[in-house]
């Protein structure tokens, strides 16, 4: 079980991390992309564990990725609007 939750954090800094760097241009601070994704993690390792109990260690950690990146998806802000040559 511990090492499952600490698989989940690593698994949320990982995904900060690679968000953080493709798409700092459309994120918040990086503290706060960071302990989103953790939380987020830990929040969905937690609710996927709850809901299939004991099992492999792989599904808590595909839950943990999903609800990461959703709430990952939550702080995108939108692009900056490109200007026309026309205009």
């Amino acid at each position: 079980m511990i090492l499952e939750t600490l698989g989940a954090a690593v698994l949320g800094l990982l995904l900060a991390w690679a968000a953080a760097g493709r798409l700092a241009h459309r994120l918040p601070a990086r503290l706060l992309v960071y302990s989103t994704a953790v939380a987020g993690a830990l929040l969905g390792d937690f609710v996927t564990h709850s809901a299939l109990g004991a099992g492999p260690t792989l599904v808590p950690l595909l839950g943990a990725l999903v609800i990461s990146a959703a709430s990952l998806s939550l702080l995108l802000r939108p692009s900056p609007a490109r200007r026309s040559l026309t205009a």
